[in-house]
């Protein structure tokens, strides 16, 4: 039977996890904190105020909370036994290997720190999924399949770990972009993708219900489907680098065009934003490429596309350009 405290603890968790959901984030971080000041070890609760200072810009504070998603396990591939974690110390003269974790949009939005530790004299190689392979090769490191077996290196660190140890906050970001691609044919259009990975938790939330949302924009522009993937990543970056634009939900697409430097729309749901695009913010410090539309209601993305097409038909030069931020 629970206690009174291990009632009290899941109140503040439940209370926490409601008001980041909503966005009253003051509430949230208050609820974590007096959570965590019951149980400081607890991994979740650790992780998910991780999440909430990483979405409101504090890096410094976010990422070694953030730390405590290793514990708690996932589907991830598991790291190389018996070689040694880095934790950020010196690497001039030693081979180090970059593991992947989470989702392909996760591995090209950190793969921007692999060069960096290159110049900090490392032998860098760069584990990735397959699909990635070919166009990582353009960042001048070591890359190898994260489905083979991994090279023996001196260390291993675990890619979203890697902010964090470089010290990266909104102002002292690895630019963008960082990815290079052959181009394909240019034939113009504006590129959509309109649903993501069903088996992501905010799916649901993220992705449209249908392509018909987009209807209003066949008024104002040639869209080109890009739904559905052809080859690889790199056959991909060749296909979208021939548009004039892309507009995706929050996708691995986003962070392709983004690494690219590809001019993309990115459309957000009013609940469960991932950390990586803040709040309130209509630009991406991690994307420069890249402009932001939200939602103002749970499920009503019409006023978005209403907002993307006035915007494409307005006649603005800048259309493509990420409006300035907060």
């Amino acid at each position: 039977m629970p206690t009174p405290a291990d009632a009290a603890f899941q109140a503040l968790v439940a209370q926490g996890n409601r008001a980041r959901f909503t966005g009253d984030v003051e509430t949230a971080e208050g609820a974590y904190r007096r959570a965590l000041a019951m149980r400081p070890d607890n991994a979740p609760v650790k992780a998910n105020l991780g999440l909430l200072l990483l979405s409101m810009g504090r890096y410094a504070e976010g990422w070694p909370l953030y730390e405590a998603r290793r514990a708690l396990g996932g589907p991830d591939i598991p790291p190389p036994v018996g070689t040694p974690m880095w934790r950020g110390e010196a690497v001039a003269g030693k081979s180090l290997l970059i593991w992947p974790e989470q989702g392909f949009g996760d591995e090209i939005q950190m793969a921007r720190f692999a060069p960096v530790l290159r110049d900090m004299g490392a032998r860098v190689t760069l584990a990735c999924s397959p699909l990635l392979l070919r166009l990582f090769r353009s960042l001048k490191v070591g890359v190898a399949s994260n489905a083979a077996r991994p090279p023996k290196t001196n260390l291993c660190v675990m890619a979203m770990s890697l902010p964090g140890l470089l010290g990266a906050t909104l102002e002292a970001l690895p630019p963008a972009p960082y990815l290079r691609a052959p181009a394909g044919p240019r034939r113009g259009g504006v590129g959509v993708v309109w649903k993501g990975n069903p088996e992501h938790p905010n799916d649901a939330a993220r992705s449209l219900p249908s392509p018909e949302v987009l209807d209003p924009l066949c008024e104002v522009c040639e869209l080109v489907d890009l739904q559905t993937p052809v080859g690889d990543f790199l056959d991909t970056a060749a296909r979208i680098q021939g548009l004039d634009l892309v507009i995706t939900v929050d996708t691995a697409m986003a962070h392709l065009a983004g690494a690219l430097g590809v001019p993309c729309w990115v459309m957000l749901p009013a609940h469960w934003t991932d950390w990586r695009w803040m709040r309130d913010r209509t630009d991406c410090a991690w994307y420069p490429s890249l402009r932001l539309y939200r939602q103002e209601a749970a499920g009503d993305w019409g006023p978005v596309v209403a907002r993307m097409a006035a915007d494409l038909s307005g006649g603005e030069a800048s259309a493509a350009t990420p409006h300035p931020g907060r």
